[in-house]
């Protein structure tokens, strides 16, 4: 398939600038440093983009710009084509699910009340539930494994649990886009695994575009199409999971050295940290480090 057959992006960013707010006006006032400077990214049906880089690296900035949250100061954000700015906003509610990396719970509300939510964008002003809105509504609740909680108030739950619920309101949405923003904050492993695959389902049987930030290398690596490393709001790689998530690479990105190796049994790459790097490029002191399964990558 040629470039110019190749179908059009479920979502991209070319080429996009974004800053937060501007300081006092005044003739010694200076813009604020762009959280994303130059930031070009695209995402087809079906795909899996992991954003990793660290605090403050401008991963949440673009997921923000993704979904139409902020406004880019220069360059396009699209969705099937559309420019983000000029469709309405239940229009793009309905392409666009985004979960951001915290919010307070809807004290009040009941699980399943939650996850209903999700399917504003596609109801009348009545808010009417409709055979379609109900089969959405399971389908997300089954699939984020709440049935067990789904009549429990929202406040009751613990931090994971919140996070599912989350995920399972964006999911009865119904999207062409799926933006997380560190979704496996406060899963237990179980649940990250599950998770991890439930993006795997989602992007391969559903077709579902995904920009997820994740701080996780391993699950990264497992789930990602497409790695995206930023820092300082640029990106310093992008690619297949097997060509940027090298040592060289990621210690570019982390000021920390990284072993990556492939785990024996599951011929999987793991991740091990081992020192940070200390001012001037060389490595602080390590820990010996642990035996491998495997020779390092």
């Amino acid at each position: 398939m040629t470039e110019a057959s190749q179908p059009i992006p479920a979502v991209e960013l070319d080429a996009v600038t974004a800053r937060y707010g501007q300081g006092p006006r005044g003739a010694n006032s200076a813009s604020p440093a762009p959280a994303l400077e130059s930031v070009s990214l695209a995402v087809r049906a079906g795909e899996i983009a992991a954003l990793l880089g660290p605090n403050g690296a401008g991963k949440s900035t673009l997921l923000r710009v993704a979904a139409g949250l902020l406004a880019a100061e220069s360059g396009a954000v699209r969705v099937a084509g559309k420019d983000v700015r000029a469709m309405e906003r239940r229009a793009a509610a309905r392409e666009i699910a985004f979960v951001p990396q915290s919010e307070a719970a809807a004290a009040g509300f009941r699980v399943r009340e939650v996850v209903a939510m999700g399917r504003a964008p596609h109801q009348s002003g009545w808010m009417r539930e409709r055979a379609e809105d109900r089969a959405a509504i399971d389908e997300a609740i089954a699939r984020c494994d709440l049935g067990a909680v789904e009549a429990r108030a929202v406040e009751t739950l613990s931090g994971g649990e919140q996070r599912r619920v989350a995920v399972a309101r964006a999911l009865a949405a119904r999207p062409r886009v799926l933006l997380l923003d560190e979704p496996g904050a406060f899963l237990d492993v179980r649940h990250r695994l599950e998770q991890n695959d439930l993006l795997v389902d989602l992007a391969r049987r559903d077709r579902l575009a995904c920009i997820v930030s994740m701080h996780d290398l391993d699950a990264a690596a497992r789930v990602a199409d497409r790695v995206v490393l930023l820092r300082d709001g640029r990106v310093v790689a992008a690619g297949p999971p097997g060509d940027v998530m090298t040592g060289a690479i990621l210690r570019a990105t982390f000021d920390a050295d990284v072993d990556v190796g492939i785990h024996a049994a599951s011929g999987r790459r793991y991740f091990v940290p081992l020192a940070p790097t200390a001012p001037g490029g060389s490595a602080s002191p390590a820990p010996r480090r642990p035996s491998s399964p495997s020779a390092p990558r």
